[in-house]
């Protein structure tokens, strides 16, 4: 059998939270492998799963976690940050005035202007396209005859992680496929 070892670099763990759940699924709770043999060495998580990759020191070589669960269950806060990230996750990274998800050309737009009073808030910013943000520009929205496909407001942390579980990150590790998608209904 011919086992296939990486460099520690491309080795992250996994980080549960103590109900073994992620403890974001976007981004995705990862810890560089130094992080992780941390927190195993000071006792603060199990290890869960292993990769095939070892690392050594003069007296002592062990497997490279690839999942682990911390001991002490950490609760999320309710309210997320005000970031453009999580208005573009909440707006699932489509404009929110012709619904293109394209994500080179996603801005945010105040759908009240400011130049109207309108404020950096959850309750007045949707992700939006360049093109449709030009068009609409300082207009309110029945000027322009463009409202937003989902009335702003923020979101909680449940929400967001919810929204995240959509867009999978480019490398998922086959030993975490169980803990990342457990919780989905089963097809029959």
């Amino acid at each position: 059998m011919n086992v296939v070892r990486q460099a520690p670099d491309g080795c992250p763990a996994l980080v549960l939270n103590a109900d073994f759940r992620p403890l974001s699924y976007f981004p995705l709770s990862l810890w560089s492998w130094q992080d992780t043999l941390k927190a195993v060495f000071l006792d603060r998580v199990d290890v869960v799963a292993e990769y095939d990759t070892e690392v050594h020191s003069v007296s002592r070589s062990m497997r490279l976690p690839s999942v682990v669960s911390l001991k002490s269950y950490v609760n999320h806060s309710r309210k997320p940050a005000f970031t453009r990230f999580n208005v573009f996750l909440r707006d699932s990274f489509s404009c929110q005035y012709c619904g293109k998800g394209d994500r080179e050309e996603l801005t945010f737009d105040h759908v009240i202007p400011r130049s109207k009073g309108g404020k950096t808030t959850w309750d007045n910013i949707v992700a939006a396209c360049s093109p449709c943000n030009l068009r609409k520009g300082g207009k309110m929205p029945r000027d322009a005859r463009m409202w937003p496909a989902q009335s702003p407001r923020q979101p909680n942390m449940f929400e967001l992680n919810e929204k995240g579980r959509s867009f999978p990150p480019n490398y998922l590790h086959e030993s975490w496929q169980d803990y990342l998608y457990w919780d989905t209904e089963l097809e029959p």
